[in-house]
C-alpha cells in the first residue's frame, strides 16, 4: 500500500526543517565542513527521506519501522542544533527558530507512530468501550 508522503503534515514539517538546517549552517567554520556541519544536515535529511521512504512501503510495520527512524533523526538535529549553537556555530536567532520546529516534528511524528500502532487501536477500543462480554 503506498502513501503520497506530500499529504502528510510531518513531511511538509521536516522537509521545511531541512531547508531552513541547510540555510542555517551555512556559516560553520569551513573545518566542520566534514564534521558538524555535514552531521546535522544529514540528521536533517534523514528525517525527511525516512518518512518518504516507509510510505512507499508496503506493510504498516515497515511504514513504522521507517517513521521510527525518522523520529530518531528528528531528535538528533535538534540535539545537534542545540550542540551548535553551545559552540558558537549556530547564531542565536537560527537556533530560536530550529528548536520550536524540531520539538513539534518530535511531537507530530510520535502522534503519527501511536496512532498507527498495532496496539494503539486496542487500546481506542477499551477506551471507548470495546467489544461486550457475555455475562456468565
Amino acid at each position: 500500500m503506498s502513501r503520497d508522503h506530500r499529504k502528510l503534515r510531518v513531511f511538509t514539517l521536516a522537509d521545511r526543517l531541512v531547508l531552513e538546517v541547510y540555510r542555517a549552517s551555512s556559516d560553520f567554520p569551513a573545518s566542520e565542513r566534514y564534521g558538524l556541519q555535514g552531521q546535522i544536515r544529514k540528521a536533517a535529511v534523514s528525517c525527511a527521506v525516512n518518512i518518504v521512504e516507509g510510505s512507499a512501503r508496503r506493510t504498516n510495520g515497515e511504514y513504522l519501522h521507517f517513521l521510527n527512524i525518522a523520529l530518531a533523526s528528528a531528535a538528533e538535529t535538534r540535539y545537534l542544533c542545540d550542540l551548535s549553537a553551545r559552540l558558537n556555530y549556530l547564531a542565536a536567532v537560527d537556533r530560536q527558530s530550529l528548536e520550536p520546529g524540531y520539538a513539534h516534528l518530535c511531537a507530530s511524528l510520535t502522534a503519527l507512530i501511536n496512532s498507527l500502532e498495532p496496539s494503539a487501536s486496542k487500546n481506542r477500543a477499551k477506551v471507548q468501550g470495546g467489544p461486550r462480554q457475555p455475562k456468565a
